[in-house]
């Protein structure tokens, strides 16, 4: 097991926005998290990977509790995330924004940078290399020169999870990854999602969009907080009590 959650609890003054949620993450899985607005979904990816610490429960990444950890910590262990705006560098090429993201691996020293020393430019070769095979993997290169700014809804929200890959995760936390995108925007990011998982990554990722149960190997489902359903797409979209609690009656498209 890559990821346990036990019994996780988060409270924001007297609301319960995460409470005793559980949840586990295999290896090599694509795992999605649904839910309404408000369920906790953000909420849960802040405490996962440090920026929120929990009221109470445990978090436990490659059988270590993470819990009190802080988020650069956490990433050198090996989870990344995307966001649901992305904070790119606008004036920055789509390369460039990759290259940037890898202030983890591998590390230069101020002199070394300053005079230029081999052992900067090894890291330097690298990190270019390394930008470059990220940007193939989640089909960027044709845009690599091009500003940021300038790149399609799409395109940009790709780039962000090409930041996030730069960190060299073994978990990825993806946060509405295909939201606001065109049906040709989404094939588009669906195919890169499923060539990560292809490289090793697990991946959790949290949507609105149903499509996104077809890229599932499981599916959890938040609600006020809470875990109210776990299992194959097909198990949730005819869960009684998911369709009761999430769309109000019907089923699952």
């Amino acid at each position: 097991m890559l990821l346990e959650i036990q019994e996780l609890t988060k409270f924001f003054g007297g609301l319960a926005a995460i409470y005793e949620f559980d949840m586990n993450v295999r290896e090599g899985e694509i795992v999605g998290l649904i839910g309404p607005n408000g369920a906790g979904k953000s909420t849960l990816f802040n405490l996962i990977t440090g920026v929120l610490r929990p009221t109470g429960g445990r978090i436990i990444f490659k059988g270590k509790d993470i819990v009190g950890r802080k988020p650069h910590e956490i990433a050198e262990l090996g989870i990344g995330r995307s966001f649901q705006l992305n904070p790119l560098f606008g004036d920055f090429s789509v390369l460039q924004n990759v290259s940037a993201s890898f202030h983890l691996h591998p590390k230069s020293s101020i002199l070394g940078i300053y005079f230029n020393t081999p052992t900067y430019r090894r890291n330097e070769a690298y990190i270019l290399e390394k930008s470059l095979e990220i940007l193939r993997l989640v089909g960027l290169e044709k845009v690599k020169d091009e500003l940021a700014k300038h790149l399609s809804h799409g395109h940009q929200k790709m780039l962000g999870v090409a930041r996030a890959l730069a960190v060299q995760p073994r978990l990825l936390l993806l946060d509405e990854p295909i939201a606001g995108m065109n049906t040709e925007e989404i094939e588009f990011t669906l195919s890169a999602i499923l060539k990560t998982r292809e490289q090793g990554v697990t991946i959790v990722l949290v949507e609105h969009n149903m499509r996104i149960m077809d890229l599932c190997d499981r599916v959890s489902v938040i609600s006020f907080g809470r875990n109210i359903a776990e299992g194959t797409p097909s198990d949730v979209r005819n869960n009684k009590e998911v369709i009761e609690a999430y769309l109000g009656g019907g089923q699952v498209a």
